[in-house]
C-alpha cells in the first residue's frame, strides 16, 4: 500500500511514461501569452487591473520543475500511478465506506482542529428557528427560506437530487436573474459589481417556505420528457430532458425577462484544496480563443471577491462564480436559509423591497452577539468545516477493468476539460492544504456544454450555456452516500452514462467518442468514474 504523499516532506517524484510535448493543453506552464491575453481582456473589461499571478511564486524553479512532471497526464495505464489512491492527497480519509464517506475530516489535521471541524459540523447541522424565540442563538431564519440547516440541502456533505412527485425541493433550487436592460446595468456587469440582475419582486433564488404568517413564493415544478439515443453498436439508451416552471406564484408574476436556472447542491468534499490551487496553475489550462484548435475554449469567470473588494479568479458553484468557500457559505446563509453574516448582512434574506410583509417582520440579529445573526464565530467555524470535508481515498484503482477506462477516458479527450492533478500552493493558511497532490479531475474554467444543457442565465462572465467543470472525486460514491444517481446541475442524468452523453459543445467530442465506442469500452470508463 503507498504511502500518502506530502509535498511539504519533498518526496521524490519518478514519473514514468512521460506523453509527447506535442499536445499544449498537458504542457500546465505553457500558457503564458495567452494568461496575458485573458487578464488583459478582464482589466480592460472592468477599467481595473486584474492581480493574478500569471506563474506560481512559491515555488524554486527546482520545485516548478517537480510540480510540472507529477501533474502530466500519464501514459503508462499498465499500472496505477504513483499516490493515485490518496486523491485528496495526505488529508484523504481512509475510513470505511458508507453512507459518512463525505463527512470525514482531512486527516491530515490536528487534534485541536478536529475539536473546531465538530463544532463546525454541529452548526452545519443546526436548525435555524424563526424570531422571536427563546433560543436566540438560533434566531433569524428566513423569512422566507429553503430549509432551516445547510446538512438538509447538503444531503450527507454530498449532492442533492431533483423534487420528486409532491416531495418538494430542499436540494435543488430555482435560481431567478436577468441581464442587463439598461446602461447602469450594463456598466455594473461590464465593472464587475454585479453577477446579474434578480427578479425586481422575487429575488435572486425562489424560496419555496416561510415562516408563521408568511407565505412562500410559490412551487418548482419539472417536467420530463423522454429522448432515445442509439449508440455505435445499437444499444440505446434514454435521457431525460427537463422542463422548468412555477406553481403557485405567491406575489404575482415572475418578470418576463426573469430566467429559470435550477441548481443541484454539489458535493462539500476537498474545498478547501480547491481554494489552495494556484491561480496561474488554473490560468494555465485557459484557452479562451481555441489558439490550439482542439475545440476545447476554457476560460475562467473573472469576478469581485466580495470580501477584498479585488477582482479575482471565481472557483466555486456551478458558474465559478465564487471566489472564496466563506463567501459561498455566506451566500448560502442569505438566500437559502435567509440567515445574515458579517460578509451578506442581509437579515431579511432574500426578500426584496417589493415583499413589505416579509420585510415588516422581526430578524434574529441581537447586539450581544454582533452585528449579524450568523457571527463571525459561526462564520469561522462552518468555513473551517467546508474545508475540511476530506477526499475519500480511491477504490479497484489497480484492477484491470478500471485500469482500462481510466485510458478510456484519456484518449476520448475527457482530460481536456477534467484536468486530472494539481498540486497546492506552499503557503496556505492551513499547513493542512499546503503543497498536496490532489486529483479533482476538474480544470475549474467555464466551457460550453452546448445548447443540450443551456440554462440561458448569465453569471458574471459566464453565458447562459457555460458551466465550470465540476471535480469528479467521490463521484462513484454518490449512491452510497446520498443513495441515488442523479448526476449535472439539474439531477436530469439518472446515469453517468447518461450524464455523458448530454455533453455538448466543447463535450461533443468526447461525447461522440463514448456513443461510438464499444459496450466493453463504455463499460470499462464508467468502472473508471466509480472507482474516483
Amino acid at each position: 500500500m503507498r504511502r500518502p504523499v506530502n509535498l511539504l516532506r519533498r518526496p521524490r517524484f519518478k514519473v514514468r511514461g512521460l506523453p509527447s510535448q506535442k499536445n499544449p493543453r498537458r504542457q500546465v506552464f505553457r500558457r503564458a501569452s495567452l494568461l496575458l491575453a485573458v487578464t488583459l481582456s478582464a482589466s480592460a473589461l472592468a477599467g481595473e487591473p486584474v492581480r493574478l499571478p500569471t506563474s506560481r511564486t512559491d515555488l524554486t524553479p527546482k520545485d516548478q520543475a517537480r510540480v510540472l512532471a507529477v501533474t502530466r497526464p500519464t501514459s503508462d495505464f499498465s499500472r496505477p500511478e504513483p499516490f493515485e489512491l490518496m486523491q485528496g492527497g495526505a488529508g484523504t480519509s481512509r475510513k470505511d465506506v458508507n453512507r459518512d464517506a463525505f463527512s470525514q475530516s482531512s486527516a491530515n489535521i490536528t487534534f485541536e482542529e478536529e475539536g473546531s471541524f465538530k463544532l463546525g459540523n454541529a452548526l452545519f447541522r443546526k436548525n435555524w428557528v424563526s424570531s422571536p424565540s427563546s433560543t436566540q442563538a438560533s434566531d433569524g431564519l428566513g423569512p422566507l427560506f429553503n430549509e432551516r440547516a445547510c446538512q438538509n440541502c447538503h444531503l450527507q456533505d454530498g449532492r442533492g437530487r431533483p423534487p420528486a412527485g409532491g416531495t418538494g425541493s430542499t436540494s435543488m433550487f430555482l435560481r431567478l436573474a436577468r441581464d442587463a436592460s439598461s446602461e447602469d446595468e450594463k456598466a455594473a456587469l461590464a465593472g464587475h459589481q454585479a453577477l446579474n440582475f434578480p427578479d425586481p419582486v422575487y429575488g435572486s433564488q425562489l424560496q419555496e417556505l416561510a415562516v408563521p404568517g408568511l407565505k412562500g413564493e410559490g412551487r418548482m415544478h419539472v417536467d420530463y420528457s423522454e429522448q432515445k439515443v442509439t449508440l455505435g453498436d445499437g444499444a440505446a439508451v434514454s435521457l431525460r430532458k427537463p422542463s422548468y416552471s412555477v406553481e403557485g406564484l405567491g406575489y404575482g408574476p415572475l418578470d418576463p425577462r426573469t430566467t429559470l436556472s435550477p441548481r443541484l447542491t454539489p458535493p462539500m468534499i476537498g474545498l478547501g484544496l480547491i481554494e489552495q490551487i494556484s491561480p496561474a496553475d488554473i490560468l494555465a489550462h485557459a484557452d479562451p480563443d481555441d489558439r490550439d484548435g482542439d475545440g476545447i475554449s476554457g476560460r475562467p469567470n473573472i469576478v469581485r471577491d466580495e470580501l477584498g473588494g479585488e477582482l479575482t479568479l471565481g472557483r466555486f458553484g456551478w458558474k465559478a462564480q465564487t471566489a472564496s468557500i466563506r463567501q459561498q457559505a455566506a451566500d448560502a446563509f442569505a438566500g437559502d436559509i435567509g440567515i445574515s453574516t458579517p460578509e451578506m448582512p442581509k437579515h431579511w434574506g432574500d426578500c426584496t423591497q417589493a415583499q413589505r410583509d416579509c420585510l415588516a417582520l422581526p430578524n434574529g440579529m441581537q447586539q450581544r452577539l454582533g452585528t449579524a445573526e450568523a457571527p463571525p464565530p459561526v462564520m469561522d467555524l462552518v468555513t473551517f468545516y467546508a474545508q475540511n470535508l476530506a477526499v475519500p481515498a480511491r477504490r479497484d484503482l489497480d484492477e484491470p477493468d478500471v485500469l482500462a477506462g481510466k485510458k478510456q477516458f484519456y484518449e476520448m479527450g475527457c482530460i481536456s476539460c477534467h484536468t486530472p492533478k494539481f498540486v497546492t500552493l506552499r503557503g496556505t493558511p492551513n499547513k493542512a492544504q499546503a503543497f498536496q497532490l490532489i486529483w479533482p479531475y476538474s480544470d475549474f474554467l467555464l466551457h460550453d456544454m452546448g445548447p443540450g444543457l443551456a440554462d440561458g442565465q448569465r453569471v458574471g462572465e459566464a453565458s447562459g450555456s457555460e458551466w465550470r467543470t465540476p471535480p469528479l472525486w467521490g463521484i462513484g460514491l454518490t449512491a452510497t452516500v446520498n443513495g441515488n444517481t442523479f448526476y449535472l446541475h439539474d439531477g436530469r442524468a439518472r446515469s453517468l452514462a447518461e450524464a455523458i452523453l448530454w455533453h455538448g459543445g466543447e463535450g461533443q467530442k468526447a461525447r461522440d467518442r463514448f456513443a461510438a465506442a464499444n459496450a466493453a469500452d463504455r463499460d470499462a470508463l464508467i468502472k473508471f468514474l466509480e472507482s474516483l
